[in-house]
């Protein structure tokens, strides 16, 4: 297995896309702020969970950079929030990325929960 095959990787893959797509109708001012930073939480997502999986060997990296990619995957859901109440975005895309971003996080938070099941060694 590669870090690709990871179904968290794949849904943040997914999710970080759309969010592009949606960002590019942002306004020209939110360029260097929200725009800016939406996309780089969003694909700080799954850049942590690669780096995660190619560290399995070393458990507390592994959590070390979970825990990361949870955090940014938090600061995706904020700046989607900001978004929203910019009215940047319709309740419909708001609803349907923040249900997108919840699972994503449950799928973190089961690697988390779960680290023997995606190679880490938890005793030496």
């Amino acid at each position: 297995m590669i870090y690709q095959d990871l179904l968290a990787y794949k849904k943040g893959f997914e999710v970080a896309m759309e969010i592009f797509e949606v960002s590019k109708s942002f306004p020209k001012e939110e360029t260097y702020s929200l725009t800016d930073q939406i996309r780089r939480s969003s694909r700080s997502v799954c850049a942590n969970i690669a780096e995660s999986y190619r560290k399995r060997v070393y458990p507390k990296h592994f959590h070390s950079k979970l825990t990361d990619s949870d955090a940014e995957n938090s600061e995706t859901q904020t700046w989607l929030e900001f978004a929203f109440a910019c009215k940047y975005i319709n309740e419909n895309t708001f609803i349907e990325l923040t249900e997108k971003n919840k699972e994503v996080g449950k799928l973190i938070n089961y690697m988390l929960l779960n680290p023997a099941k995606f190679g880490v060694k938890t005793e030496y």
